[in-house]
């Protein structure tokens, strides 16, 4: 333990961001730093518990609770404490192929169940987690490690995402040759197209992606496997596949007037709008732009919340974000919400904060629902319609959203954006091996075995899960790696 009643001599104490108003003009990250003296107080906080439920990562209730990657926390809260860098990044490399990633976008459901949590205000744990991994690559001590034999063994893996480069990492580290297939022209997946710059700096990705390569990883973009490679040839060609696709069919969102234009699905907006700025900082124009049109985000998750963050840098003229949930209260409710359950609390993340500097308030809609799309003349997007929804039980038992009349309402729009999730991966490559999917047309693979029905073929990540955190898919790709070398060669040295 640091020192025992460092939870109740230090204040919880967050890394300020640079202000709203001004970061808005740019799309650099926006979080600050805490010195190496600040960080090593909030160490201190940690209780080094008896049971520390923030690395346990389990579902409950719907959500995470606790670190999937099962990070080994208080240790390493320990040593910042004690001044070991270089023996903390060496415990978080333990459990964490990019906790550069986790550190910046996690939601950290660690802090969520953190003990101290239950009487006051939880240790730091993502800002410190991002701060040890930034000192290694400062120092030097993240190097390539490529591994000291080869086994002969092929993989590939399709998919650069989180799933698919921490698949790729683990298996790589055993020794096995692997080929990482992506069809974007960027290495990454949704960490490089889908998370804003703001949030996840592309330099970041790429820093990692030239370390795996010098490791031994041969990634291949510009590819789509069932496309431009029929699937079954990766299968012949090498001695195992690894799915790594995502979830990347967006849920349709089929209502009066959602075929005129300007009502558009999220993920192409920030997915253009990305590219557009690595390519060109945005001077092509290639990309949907919300410049001087009150935008409308429909979706009240972290992908709309991405899309209200770039339309406000855009510069719109207004924008709103609806959600069907109900306003989160101030504090978590201990009999609706207890711990270790992840809080579930009011609270203004980064484009909830800009869009109140820009235009006074949250700009949140809560328990609404969009009942049609207006239209002008010419077919253009005008004006939404709406209806204030509650969550009732009907006589069969299932949680519904009722209507309540009388509180109709519209909305000024020019583009409309649909972030209400996604319904699975898309089926080609599913179809061509002839997978096994479930209700939800996820690719069928058992967590913790991660096989399909076809034994040379794993699945991992969304695209076996559904929509999840980073975080968990890093999980799912560092255990269908372990399956896979168990596969290959009947053992496994991986942890």
């Amino acid at each position: 333990m640091s020192t025992p009643t460092g939870f109740m001599e230090f204040k919880r104490q967050l890394p300020g961001d640079r202000s709203p108003a001004e970061r808005i003009k740019d799309w650099e990250e926006f979080h600050k730093h805490m010195s190496e003296e600040e960080l090593r107080t909030q160490g201190a906080r940690c209780m080094d518990c008896g049971t520390p439920y923030c690395h346990t990562g389990i579902d409950m209730t719907g959500g995470t609770s606790g670190c999937p990657v099962h990070n080994l926390i208080p240790e390493w809260n320990n040593l910042i404490y004690r001044g070991l860098w270089r023996e903390a990044l060496d415990r978080l490399h333990k459990t964490n192929n990019f906790p550069e990633f986790t550190g910046r976008i996690c939601p950290a459901p660690c802090e969520g169940s953190c003990t101290v949590g239950l009487i006051g205000q939880p240790v730091t744990i993502k800002t410190i987690e991002e701060a040890i991994i930034e000192k290694g690559f400062e120092e030097g001590w993240v190097v390539p490690e490529p591994p000291e034999k080869r086994t002969g063994r092929r993989v590939a893996v399709v998919g650069s995402g989180p799933a698919g480069l921490a698949a790729a990492a683990q298996l790589n580290k055993a020794g096995h040759l692997v080929t990482v297939y992506e069809r974007a022209d960027r290495v990454g997946g949704l960490l490089t197209y889908g998370i804003p710059n703001m949030k996840l700096d592309k330099s970041v990705v790429e820093r990692r992606v030239k370390l795996l390569e010098a490791e031994g990883i041969t990634f291949i973009t510009n590819t789509e496997i069932g496309k431009d490679i029929p699937a079954q040839q990766l299968v012949d060609d090498y001695d195992a596949v690894v799915l790594c696709g995502g979830a990347t069919k967006p849920r349709e969102f089929n209502i009066e007037g959602s075929d005129l234009k300007g009502v558009e699905y999220a993920m192409p907006f920030l997915n253009g709008t990305i590219k557009s700025y690595l390519d060109s900082n945005l001077e092509d124009g290639q990309y949907l732009s919300a410049e001087g049109k009150d935008v409308i985000v429909i979706g009240g998750g972290d992908t709309g919340s991405d899309c209200v963050a770039t339309a406000l840098r855009h510069g719109c003229s207004s924008v709103t974000q609806f959600g069907t949930h109900a306003k989160a209260p101030l504090e978590r409710d201990p009999i609706q919400n207890p711990w270790p359950q992840f809080p579930n609390v009011y609270t203004l993340d980064y484009a909830h904060q800009e869009a109140k500097a820009v235009f006074g308030n949250d700009p949140r809609e809560f328990s609404i629902m969009t009942t049609k799309f207006v239209g002008d003349e010419n077919g253009n997007l005008k004006e939404l319609h709406t209806i204030q929804i509650e969550r009732i039980v009907d006589e069969t038992g299932r949680k519904i959203y009722q209507p309540i009349p009388g509180t109709e309402r519209v909305f000024p729009a020019q583009l409309a954006l649909i972030a209400i999730g996604f319904d699975g991966p898309e089926q080609t490559l599913v179809q061509q091996l002839g997978l096994e999917t479930d209700r939800r047309t996820n690719v069928k693979a058992k967590y913790g075995k991660f096989v399909t029905n076809n034994e040379k073929v794993f699945a991992a990540g969304d695209m076996r899960r559904g929509q999840s955190l980073v975080v968990w898919a890093i999980n799912e790709g560092r255990e269908a790696a372990r399956e896979v070398d168990k596969f290959l060669m009947g053992a496994t040295v991986l942890a």
